[in-house]
This record gives C-alpha cells, sequence and structure tokens, in this order.
C-alpha cells in the first residue's frame, strides 16, 4: 500500500516485471491475489538504492491490486539487530508504503526451516560436511569445469541427520561442519554445486537469544520464507540471478513435501525475477562501505545528510514525494548502469519548488547604505510566501536604512551582463523598492566593505512608478533585524562520479574535503521560528531544512538540502 499518490503507477512504461506479472494474473496463477515483498536484512540503514526496490515491490502489489510483505531477512545475527529493523519500519513508512499485517522475520520460521533440512537429509537431497572453507573452494572448482564431489557427499542420511542433531546441539565448534544441498557437482553455475544450507554459528540472535547455534543461509530461507508467505512475484537484484536456480530447487522441494500454499484452489509457486539495482554517482551503496564510513568517523553518522541512506536524505530535507518521483523516472530494466545525482536533486528541485516557503538569507554578507533612508525608519514590507502557490499568501519583512547583500551580488567593475549591484545601475530590492549604488567604502587592503546608495522613493515593492524595466532583482536582509543562523552547506560526498571504480585506489581518497562547510548566515527574523524539519527556498539561494538532530526552539540550524541549480554541472564538462 502507499499513501498519496492516488492512482499513479510506479512507472509510466510497461516494462518486464509488469508484463510478467500481467501473464500470470491472465493465467490465473496467483490464485486471485498478486503478493510480493521486500525482505532487507537488518544489518544496517536502508539507502536510496533499497528506495527503489521498496518502490517497485510495493509499487507492483499496488498495481495488481495485491499486497506487499515486509520481511526482516534475519538469518546472520553477527551482524543484525533491532535498531536496524526499527529504522527500515520507520523508513518504509516515511517513504509512504505500509505493509498493513503482512510482517514477517526469517527468526518466526526457524524451526519449520530446520524441520526442511532434516526432510532433506531423509530424503537424499542434503548431508552434513566437514570441509573446510579453503578446502571447499578448491572441491568446488571453476565456473569453467567441473567440481570434485566432497568426500562426505554419500555419507548414510542416517549419518548426516545425526549429526545435523547433533550440529543444533551445540557439541561441534563453529566452521567445522555444515549441511550442504545435494545437487549437481558438475553444473556451470557455480552456486548450485552443493552449496551451503546451514552452518554453525555460536551468535546470539536479536530475537531468539541463545536458542540456535545453527542458521540457515540466506538462499535456503528466502524461498521458504517466499513460500509459506504465499508470495507469487518475487522481485530482486540481477546479482541475484545466479541464485535462481537454487531458489527454484528448494520450491521444488517444497512442493514436493506439500509445503506450497493454496490460495483459492490455486497452488502459489512463488517465482524470482531480476532487475537492475540503482548505482547512484557520486556516493557508495555497499552497505559494508557506508558502515566504514561511519565506523571510521568519516561522516557524523548513518543519518549524515551527506549519506546516501534514507534517514540521511530525509534528515537533509528530501522529501518522499521527490524519492518516489526519482525512483519511477529511472524506471526499470535488466542493464546495469549509472544514474546521475543531477537527476534525483532535479526531482527534488521540482517538488520542494511548489511547496517550499520563500525566505530571505544572506550567507556571505556585505553591508548596503540607503543614504537617502531615514535612520530610524523601518518598514514591514510585504513578500510572497511562494510564486508557485497562489494560496501560500505574504509575510511582512522589516526593511530599513541599513541592510545585507551577498557579497557576490557586488561587482565594482562589472562584468559582461552583470545586472546586480554596482555603481549608476539600478537593481531591484525583492519586494522593498529600487536601489543605485553611488559609492563603495573600502577597508585598508582595498576589499569593499560598504557599499553605498540610494533608493527611489516611488518604487514601492520594487516597481517602478513610470513601468522602467530593471534587468536586476537580488535579496536583501535588515542588518538591523537580521538573526545569525548556523547554516551546514552540505555537497556530494565524493569528487568523482564512480568512487569504487578505479581498482588502483581506496574509495576514501575520492572523499570530498568541502562536503561540509559550517557557516553563520544572516536572515530575516521569521526563520529564527522555524519548526525542525521544515523547509525553505533561501532565495536565490537554495533549499534549506531545519535539522531535526541540532536545531533548539528558536535556534535552528539549517542544512542546504539543494542549490537551485546543479553547479555541478559545469565542473563535471571541465573535468
Amino acid at each position: 500500500m502507499i499513501a498519496g499518490d492516488g492512482d499513479k503507477g510506479s512507472d509510466t512504461g510497461r516494462h518486464f516485471l509488469k508484463q510478467w506479472i500481467a501473464e500470470d494474473v491472465a493465467a490465473g496463477r496467483t490464485g486471485g491475489t498478486v503478493v510480493t515483498r521486500f525482505p532487507p536484512e537488518p544489518n544496517g540503514y536502508i539507502h536510496i538504492g533499497h528506495a527503489k526496490a521498496i518502490c517497485i515491490d510495493f509499487g507492483m502489489a499496488r498495481e495488481f491490486g495485491g499486497r506487499c510483505n515486509l520481511r526482516m531477512d534475519d538469518t546472520n545475527p553477527s551482524k543484525e539487530s533491532d535498531e536496524y529493523a526499527e529504522s527500515i519500519k520507520k523508513d518504509i513508512r516515511w517513504l509512504g508504503f505500509d505493509w498493513g499485517e503482512g510482517f514477517y522475520s526469517a527468526a518466526n520460521l526457524f524451526e519449520q526451516m530446520y524441520e526442511i533440512a532434516e526432510r532433506l537429509i531423509e530424503g537424499g537431497h542434503a548431508y552434513v560436511c566437514e570441509l573446510t572453507q579453503e578446502q571447499w573452494k578448491e572441491y568446488r572448482g571453476a565456473p569453467t569445469s567441473p567440481g570434485r564431489e566432497s568426500p562426505f557427499r554419500n555419507r548414510s542420511a542416517a549419518e548426516s541427520l545425526d549429526l545435523f542433531r547433533r550440529m543444533r546441539a551445540g557439541e561441534f565448534a563453529d566452521g567445522t561442519l555444515c549441511l550442504r544441498a545435494k545437487i549437481d557437482m558438475a553444473s556451470p553455475n557455480i552456486h548450485f554445486r552443493d552449496p551451503v544450507l546451514y552452518r554453525i554459528m555460536r551468535v546470539p540472535h536479536y530475537h531468539t537469544g541463545d536458542k540456535w547455534c545453527i542458521y540457515p543461509m540466506y538462499d535456503f530461507a528466502h524461498p521458504i520464507e517466499d513460500a509459506f508467505e504465499g508470495v507469487t512475484h518475487s522481485m530482486c537484484t540481477l546479482e541475484f540471478e545466479v541464485h535462481r536456480p537454487l531458489y527454484d530447487w528448494v520450491v521444488d522441494r517444497m512442493d514436493e513435501m506439500g509445503l506450497l500454499v493454496v490460495r483459492n484452489g490455486v497452488k502459489i509457486r512463488p517465482q524470482q525475477r531480476e532487475f537492475a539495482r540503482l548505482n547512484l554517482s557520486y556516493t557508495v551503496m555497499s552497505k559494508r562501505k557506508l558502515l566504514q564510513l561511519v565506523e571510521e568517523r568519516r561522516v557524523s553518522g548513518w543519518d549524515d545528510p551527506r549519506m546516501p541512506t534514507v534517514c540521511g536524505l530525509r534528515r537533509r530535507g528530501y522529501t518522499p514525494e521527490a524519492i518516489r518521483d526519482f525512483c519511477e523516472r529511472i524506471g526499470v530494466s535488466k542493464y546495469e548502469s549509472q544514474t546521475d545525482v543531477a537527476l534525483l536533486e532535479y526531482c527534488l528541485r521540482d517538488d520542494l519548488n511548489r511547496r517550499a516557503l520563500r525566505r530571505m538569507a544572506v550567507l556571505d554578507p556585505i553591508k548596503v547604505v540607503i543614504d537617502n533612508w531615514p535612520a530610524d525608519k523601518v518598514e514591514n514590507v510585504a513578500a510572497l510566501n511562494n510564486p508557485e502557490d497562489p494560496d501560500a499568501g505574504t509575510r511582512l519583512v522589516p526593511f530599513g536604512r541599513e541592510l545585507f547583500i551577498e557579497r557576490e551580488d557586488f561587482m565594482e567593475v562589472p562584468s559582461k551582463k552583470f545586472f546586480r549591484v554596482t555603481p549608476g545601475q539600478e537593481v531591484r530590492l525583492r519586494a522593498a523598492c529600487l536601489f543605485t549604488c553611488t559609492h563603495v567604502v573600502k577597508d585598508a587592503e582595498g576589499r569593499a566593505v560598504e557599499v553605498h546608495g540610494t533608493y527611489d522613493p516611488d518604487s514601492k515593492g520594487g516597481n517602478a512608478a513610470d513601468g522602467r524595466k530593471i534587468k536586476g532583482t537580488i535579496h536583501w536582509v535588515s542588518a538591523a533585524h537580521a538573526v545569525p543562523l548556523e547554516v551546514r552547506l552540505y555537497d556530494r560526498l565524493f569528487t568523482v562520479p564512480d568512487p569504487m571504480g578505479d581498482d588502483t585506489k581506496d574509495f576514501l581518497e575520492f572523499l570530498n574535503e568541502d562536503s561540509l562547510r559550517k557557516i553563520t548566515a544572516h536572515a530575516e527574523p521569521a526563520l529564527a521560528e522555524a519548526a525542525t524539519g521544515q523547509i525553505f527556498q533561501f532565495e536565490r539561494v537554495g533549499y534549506f531544512c531545519a535539522d531535526t538532530v541540532d536545531s533548539r526552539p528558536g535556534a535552528p540550524v539549517f542544512n542546504r538540502t539543494v542549490t537551485l541549480k546543479d553547479s555541478w554541472a559545469k565542473v563535471g564538462n571541465k573535468q
């Protein structure tokens, strides 16, 4: 289920996953209900790549009037925790999706999985192997040549069953024995050569505690979970394509055991199909690499606004609508490619342009003095809250003799087509009046520190009484009323589009040292009362979000969400 998108589909095209599901529905293979699932491992925080999978899994269920389950595939307790599981739930809900009653956990099926493993042993489909991991690599062989059978492959079912039960009882050390499927050591697919189904691991599980010292492998647990949940369509990323034969093998064995769900008279046989994962430029998508960034304190945590995690994007000011729009735009295919992060930023700008309130803030100030404005006069001028939203109304902004403007909006010797503040040139002060620079005050080093000029008394609201056209409009803040704000200027975390693409270098060598700069901005008074998480457009500067962690009542800290333009486009062209 999804909130807030009406009948809009998850993808505008009829991609191969839709065709696959539509054909099964038409053939009556779903028992009247399409069931999908999103199966994260609770060993880290989900990121923008998972968001794509979430949109596909939940989107396809919605497209066909079905349901999508949320399942924690918690089969590796050494890396899993409740913290990660709860964060995943929170992020999925924030993205706009709801699994209803369909929440599951692999741990809840550990007993059933164990019983299935025993039945596989009894049926001659599995055996306990004593080869070490290094020995197994040798026996398994290479993709271009067949492997060799384990010397334990043909031990009796009774002996394997006894050893397996003793494994569960904790009689053997970690890594000494494992349970393998007996399939095909000559298969060209190396993952089909007697893969491991169970291993010994004396690690407490975050849900089951010390009950288990053996745990199923993901490739064994996943199809069992799909089958018991009545999942009709299991969609995953391309790296699992070579694992599909094992998925089908496990489902076949469950079918032989009579364990498949029957819905409305139809036996539900789960099927797996794969799509290309999301590779986003200027970041990394490996949870292992992201964990390294956190553990080495390269970032402040999983929710650092530079991280591609959903919680990091949320803290930076991204909206679920923008992320869903992005996932829809990139579409679904079977071909690996890299998506430019500029597209994600475009989707965000498109969303925020319609909803974000406008405010004025100056990040790099230079003082302006209006010489013909009375020193003690303060006037409140009406400024639009959002010109894209006719219902947003206006706000009153104090205006006085001394202002702050952006230093880059002043140029004593202007370049060609510079229409902002320069001696003798008239410019519009947003919502206030027209201003003409007359002279400049400089410090001992010759650096401009104060701009002087006059305003046109007949230019109320910034419009000339005689209708003359003014090319330049700039924002400003009254110096007497400006409130200081901590502003964090976040940028891309890496300096190259593909930090993992150069095998000769550590990806950390490409970290962007300027990915975070902290400054004090001068802002109109209304920004001091911003609520945490509230997003504004700082006029002519960019979109900024009041930080959800470090902001305090009356003292918000603002994160730059995204610039108004893709400032990296020129950099990329130069490179």
